[in-house]
């Protein structure tokens, strides 16, 4: 044991401690190991497990579940997944993409403020989990952890429910880092000037622009919105922020939300019905863009770009334009610093 790895304090047989260092954790909702049947049944079962995302009582939803979502749903969800996989590396786009902004964040804080930040990723389902990076994270003598789950608006199915993982890992812990959660960013401008000149990037490229953007965001019951989540809120803020930003008018965007599940009422206009609608009333030529999302996965690659994308075609659309998330994109990884920087305030 080196006099760095102990105490100050600390006599000569104290186990060993590291260094203190602060760690990064970004957090997505999660992906399967793989396609097949086994894989995504497993993947299904934790995420619609889950009561932040299904919030039925468990003794009404888990024979649904169990016995008829998990025998059916796998094998649609498994080549859904196929027609988008890295097959390079085997995984997920999300997996990817999440790893690639990780690391791009690392080299920056390195960059910025030495060796002793910790950058880390994990996934809400699936793997690497939370559990495991945190462990991971206070091994590598991590006492402060800004805990970011990658939302930029807040709704309890996908930022609290990460949250509620990250807590539940530290109640295993009976030395707990310190925790700061990092909260919606969904009207900082440097955010919102990303969105816009993502958006100029690919009109600029086209020789006739679109008759509108429909700006896709996922989807949530009505009944969280009457419960008090601010989800459905905050995305139609973004969308007004970004027309502005742009210099649009009211009639050159549309709000849609998208990835209805159940028989019961979610927010709407739902956007496979809304691009058709649009198609319809003579707006042939769309594109679409997705906010509440920080890295390209299934929702955006699979259901925008097939499933929507069908939907505005056999209504009569002629062109349809699917605008990429802004992933690993550089000014997206400027501002994903900018926020951890406001946040490591007094850390760092």
């Amino acid at each position: 044991m080196t006099t760095s790895d102990r105490l100050a304090h600390a006599g000569a047989d104290h186990p060993p401690v590291k260094r203190a260092k602060v760690g990064v954790l970004l957090a997505n909702l999660g992906t399967p190991d793989a396609t097949d049947y086994w894989s995504m049944r497993r993947y299904l079962n934790q995420f619609l497990s889950d009561k932040r995302v299904i919030d039925y009582p468990a003794w009404k939803w888990q024979p649904i579940l169990q016995l008829i979502i998990l025998t059916l749903r796998p094998s649609k969800s498994g080549e859904a997944y196929r027609g988008i996989w890295n097959n390079e590396l085997d995984e997920s786009p999300l997996l990817t993409i999440t790893r690639n902004q990780a690391g791009k964040i690392s080299e920056a804080m390195a960059k910025e403020y030495g060796g002793d930040i910790v950058v880390d990723f994990c996934m809400r389902y699936g793997n690497p989990s939370t559990d495991s990076v945190i462990q991971r994270m206070k091994d590598q003598g991590c006492e402060r952890i800004v805990f970011f789950p990658l939302y930029p608006q807040y709704a309890a199915p996908t930022t609290a429910t990460a949250n509620d993982e990250m807590f539940r890992s530290l109640m295993k812990m009976n030395w707990q880092p310190y925790i700061r959660t990092v909260p919606a960013y969904y009207a900082r401008p440097d955010y919102i000037k990303a969105l816009a000149n993502s958006v100029r990037a690919v009109y600029d490229k086209m020789d006739k622009k679109p008759d509108i953007l429909v700006t896709s965001y996922h989807g949530v019951p009505m009944r969280y919105l009457t419960a008090g989540d601010p989800y459905h809120c905050q995305c139609q803020k973004t969308t007004r922020l970004l027309k502005e930003e742009l210099g649009w008018e009211d009639t050159d965007i549309k709000v849609t939300f998208q990835s209805k599940f159940g028989p019961e009422q979610w927010i709407e206009p739902y956007t496979v019905e809304e691009v058709a609608r649009l198609a319809e009333a003579g707006k042939k030529n769309i594109a679409v863009i997705a906010p509440a999302f920080s890295a390209d996965c299934v929702e955006t690659l699979e259901e925008i770009n097939e499933e929507i994308k069908e939907s505005f075609e056999e209504a009569g659309g002629e062109t349809f334009t699917y605008i990429p998330c802004l992933n690993d994109d550089d000014e997206h990884i400027d501002v994903l610093m900018n926020v951890l920087k406001n946040e490591m305030s007094g850390w760092v």
